[in-house]
């Protein structure tokens, strides 16, 4: 591609926004223009100087450009200078994060702050170390034949690359697998001590941390001393000691329980595992061990984020899509360019995490969107020591440095799943290292745990679905004549069927039971006309639906299961039979609920129903899909059982390469396949056991679920069908899996308790320890309450809109008014996907207008992280959200001093939250009701004031909601049920005053 400018500044500027552009055209014109004219002149002039192409384009309404894109995009320019430093993607941002702008400044940059940008880039180009400008040089051949248009530019700014720079040839400039580090074993860590943290010694400590120029935090030393009994030895078996700890808004709660969590972790040269919700929260509390290990190398080595593998680059994903990039025609290597970036912030980043980590959140949506999952660890395929890149590997760096760090900073989800590895291991299975690879952790702290028991359903519920089975029949099999890069299993262990010629045989059992029992591909369009034949005959002009062209599949997995991919059976697969006949089963069910429930306002329209009672032919299906499952644990059993024994051999000639191949191997064969097979075996079972009366509580609730499948799949109408299986109470198994291992367990969380009108201290304590689970435990909890410091009657006032109809447009405008009055830093907050979208619609141009930004979750395409970091940013911006926006966001001073929700937030009327009202709730299946939507009110408002000189306002835009739900809010905050504009009148007054 021939150069477009001979420098940044032959190009125009453009800093596109709703309401009036900012652009300067190449003679020097500076405009402010609204977005109509802004998409006629850009026919007309060249390419121009921006931010973030692809959300530009969708400002604009224009389609997107086929890569490489023509426009000099500075983030691309950033992450050449800064590949591992995160930055928000708005002219603002980038002018912040490089010094180019002061904090206190909120006026909206113009065109010409890119420029500025642009230059401050290049001489920071220009002096960077000379090993990274030999990598450069190295690389900017690759970028000039990908077509990457800041190539000229980037290459004249560059310094000559020093003769003794040592870096390998060009065409190796992308293999960055050659030149990373590698890790080496070390000696186990011995087992921590017991020696306790006394509450003296974890106040003094935390004194240290902050310094004398801390801000005072009354009550956060009493949390430090409390939350200490964490970490005092446990005195019984299977009873740890268990410490559960309110911490208002404010407290300081994530330094108050390192204080005593990073003695305790010195004294007994032990690790203390942080859990948290969201991968946004692991970073935060990361950023605050800087006050205890200041130095990053220390730091690095000392304090450790732990998530899935799915999260990490997979060295080996990189190198066939590199590999697959370098070997295509020309028009293919535009693809090349994001490449080159990763290459580079693969030497750069900490940890080689992906989502959430120091790769930028918008790197996907500024190259292309299926790229970061293409290379990730996410298809369960890891063949461990038998790997090319094993001792370079970013997952097993990161396992390494967690065995012998002090604190590893993990999510309820890895945890949750670590210890029901750790509790599930047959003693048989003693041989080798076969605990979970993260280790066995003793001493726990759960932050925002009052989500602990929506992980542990999550993490301990069961689906038996077309695409869980289909997938696990993919990781079986591998790819069944698609373009996948899919490893089937046979193939990934070839390695150990050369020194155990005994595996052969079973694996090869296990492929024919698994190809004659799991779903085979274009299982969901014949679940699809199944569905169809039986609901209505399709027109007579309409071809069968296997005769329709199928949309080939992109080169990974977007299409595991096209329907090119038929295979022609005279039979029905046991498993396809039976989830037909699940659908059949919902649909006829779906028409009895709806006859029962047509005309109830707020009807909500189910895809699912009970699976008990259960019809004959269903119950004859499951006996048939059964058996087909016990055909392929049989085999997985027997390999399981070869590999067991070659690693008892081990003990008398040690292979430490082969020793950690077979303890992988064995691992992922239980996680992957043999669990999910014997949980889905229980399911079948239970629909062939009709059950009795029961007296007792129910163990499980079993149901079926429909659910549509994304367009970009399977053809447009396609869906999955699922049985689902879930605890009554997931924190039984919470509880089971922890009490045996676990020494110490912080529960902590702004919100552990619920603020009921009409009970005591007590009752809210004893409801909060049934909730989380503690209660399962040998030994009752230990109790602390640390009090907001916040003045919330003089810092808040909440306001409940009795003039707003349910109607859009009614809301909409309700939105567009409360946003203007604040002036944007406003949040809000949906309780349904579609209704955040339709409000967006209405309003996202008229405040664009009045120069207030609104960004939206589910309509940019970016992630939540980074959707938090631009409306922190963009002071005057406001961010549309639900849920995940709710808990857990953290966006201090004047960028957030509104939040709006829409509706109250009741829970989802499912057949799961039927069930458990109905049994957890005492008998008084309301109050169970108000209990959920009191926490979630409670968690909205927190989001308002993080600082004691925060003020703010939080309205809900809900007439009907009850005034026994108002105790939600801290005591002291002005409720008032106000008209629309009475309310708007009252909140200027009270924010501008």
């Amino acid at each position: 591609m021939p150069s477009l400018f001979r420098s940044y500044l032959d190009a125009p500027a453009l800093i596109a926004r709703h309401g009036l552009s900012s652009l300067i055209t190449p003679d020097g014109e500076v405009l402010d223009i609204p977005l109509a004219e802004v998409r006629d002149m850009l026919r007309q002039l060249p390419p121009p100087l921006l931010i973030h192409g692809p959300a530009t384009l969708r400002l604009l309404e224009l389609p997107p450009e086929p890569p490489p894109a023509p426009w000099l995009d500075l983030l691309e320019l950033f992450l050449l200078v800064h590949p591992a430093r995160s930055v928000t993607p708005t002219a603002r941002g980038l002018a912040l994060e490089l010094g180019l702008a002061e904090p206190t400044d909120t006026a909206p940059l113009q065109a010409d702050s890119l420029y500025r940008i642009a230059q401050h880039l290049l001489d920071e180009l220009s002096g960077q170390p000379s090993q990274k400008i030999a990598t450069l040089h190295l690389l900017l051949p690759t970028l000039d034949q990908a077509g990457w248009s800041w190539h000229d530019i980037v290459k004249e700014a560059l310094p000559p690359p020093s003769a003794s720079s040592g870096r390998s040839r060009e065409i190796d400039a992308l293999k960055i697998w050659r030149r990373l580090p590698q890790w080496e074993e070390r000696a186990p860590r011995p087992p921590a001590g017991s020696q306790p943290v006394s509450q003296q010694e974890a106040r003094r400590r935390l004194s240290a941390l902050l310094g004398r120029h801390a801000e005072p935090r009354p009550g956060q030393a009493d949390f430090a001393s409390a939350t200490s009994y964490a970490f005092t030895p446990r005195d019984v078996a299977n009873a740890p000691n268990i410490m559960l700890a309110e911490a208002g808004t404010g407290t300081g709660k994530t330094m108050g329980y390192i204080a005593p969590a990073s003695l305790w972790a010195e004294k007994n040269d032990g690790a203390v595992w942080v859990s948290t919700y969201t991968r946004h929260l692991q970073r935060q509390i990361e950023q605050e061990l800087t006050r205890l290990y200041p130095d990053p190398t220390e730091r690095h080595k000392l304090a450790v984020i732990r998530k899935g593998r799915e999260n990490y680059l997979c060295l080996l994903n990189l190198e066939d899509i590199t590999t697959a990039l370098l070997n295509r025609q020309p028009q293919a290597q535009p693809g090349l360019i994001p490449l080159v970036f990763l290459a580079l912030w693969a030497e750069t980043t900490e940890d080689g995490d992906l989502m959430g980590g120091d790769l930028p959140g918008w790197f996907g949506d500024l190259f292309q969107p299926g790229l970061l999952n293409m290379i990730a660890d996410r298809r369960g395929e890891c063949i461990h020591s038998a790997c090319p890149h094993y001792q370079s590997c970013f997952i097993e760096h990161g396992i390494r440095r967690a065995q012998h760090a002090r604190f590893v900073i993990a999510n309820h989800a890895l945890v949750l799943s670590q210890a029901a590895w750790n509790a599930m291991l047959p003693q048989d299975m003693a041989p080798g290292n076969l605990a979970d690879e993260n280790g066995v952790p003793t001493r726990y702290v759960f932050d925002e745990g009052h989500h602990i028991p929506d992980a542990a359903d999550s993490a301990f519920s069961l689906v038996f679905s077309g695409l869980e089975a289909a997938d696990l029949r993919r990781w079986i099999l591998g790819a069944e004549g698609s373009r996948s890069r899919a490893r089937g299993l046979m193939r990934r262990m070839e390695d150990l069927m050369e020194r155990l010629p005994a595996l052969k045989d079973a694996l090869q059992e296990l492929v024919l039971a698994t190809q004659k029992g799991l779903p085979r591909p274009g299982w969901s369009g014949r679940l699809h006309e199944a569905r169809q034949a039986r609901m209505a005959p399709p027109p007579p002009d309409v071809p069968p639906l296997e005769d329709r062209p199928a949309t080939p599949p992109d080169d990974d997995e977007e299409d595991p299961f096209p329907l090119a991919m038929v295979e022609e059976a005279s039979l029905p697969q046991p498993a396809e039979a039976f989830l037909q006949m699940l659908d059949m089963h919902l649909d006829a069910r779906i028409a009895e609920i709806q006859m029962q429930t047509r005309g109830q306002q707020g009807h909500y329209p189910r895809q699912e129903c009970d699976l008990h009672p259960i019809p004959a032919p269903l119950r004859e299906h499951a006996e048939t899909l059964l058996t087909a499952l016990q055909d392929i644990v049989t085999p997985l059993d027997r390999i399981i059982r070869h590999l067991q024994e070659a690693l008892e051999a081990q003990e008398e000639d040690p292979d430490t390469a082969f020793q950690q191949r077979l303890e992988g191997t064995i691992r992922s064969l239980h996680r992957r396949a043999l669990s999910r097979l014997q949980g889905w075996i229980s399911m079948v079972r239970a629909i062939m056991e009709q059950p009795v009366a029961q007296t007792s509580l129910p163990t499980y609730v079993d149901f079926i679920h429909r659910e549509p499948l994304p367009p970009t799949r399977l053809l447009q109408g396609g869906h999955d069908i699922a049985l689902n299986r879930h605890w009554l109470d997931p924190t039984i198994p919470f509880a089971s899996t922890l009490q045996s291992t676990t020494h110490g367990l912080l529960i902590t969380s702004a919100t552990l308790r619920d603020r009921s009108p009409d009970e005591d201290g007590e009752a809210g304590w004893e409801k909060a320890e049934r909730r989380l689970g503690t209660a399962h435990f040998l030994k009752p909890p230990m109790r602390a309450a640390l009090m907001s410091p916040f003045d919330y009657a003089h810092q808040t006032r909440a306001y409940i809109i009795t003039d707003v109809s349910r109607d859009p447009a009614a809301q909409a405008q309700a939105f567009q008014a409360l946003f203007e009055t604040a002036n944007g830093g406003a949040l809000g907050l949906f309780t349904a996907i579609q209704r955040l979208k339709e409000v967006h619609r209405r309003i996202h141009e008229p405040l664009g207008m009045k120069n207030i930004p609104l960004y939206a979750q589910h309509v940019d395409a970016m992630n939540n992280a980074t959707l938090v970091d631009v409306f922190r940013t963009e002071t005057n911006s406001c961010l549309l959200g639900t849920d995940a926006m709710r808990d857990g966001v953290d966006v201090p001073g004047e960028a957030l001093r509104m939040v709006v929700m829409e509706r109250t937030p009741w829970p989802r009327p499912d057949i799961l939250h039927r069930e458990r009202r109905r049994h957890l709730s005492g008998g008084r299946p309301g109050d169970y009701d108000d209990l959920i939507t009191r926490m979630r009110l409670r968690q909205a408002f927190g989001r308002l004031i993080r600082r004691a000189d925060d003020r703010g306002v939080f309205i809900i835009l809900d007439s009907r909601m009850p005034s026994r739900l108002l105790s939600a809010f801290p005591d002291g905050v002005p409720v008032q049920r106000l008209p629309l504009s009475e309310a708007l009148t009252d909140i200027d007054g009270f924010l501008n005053r």
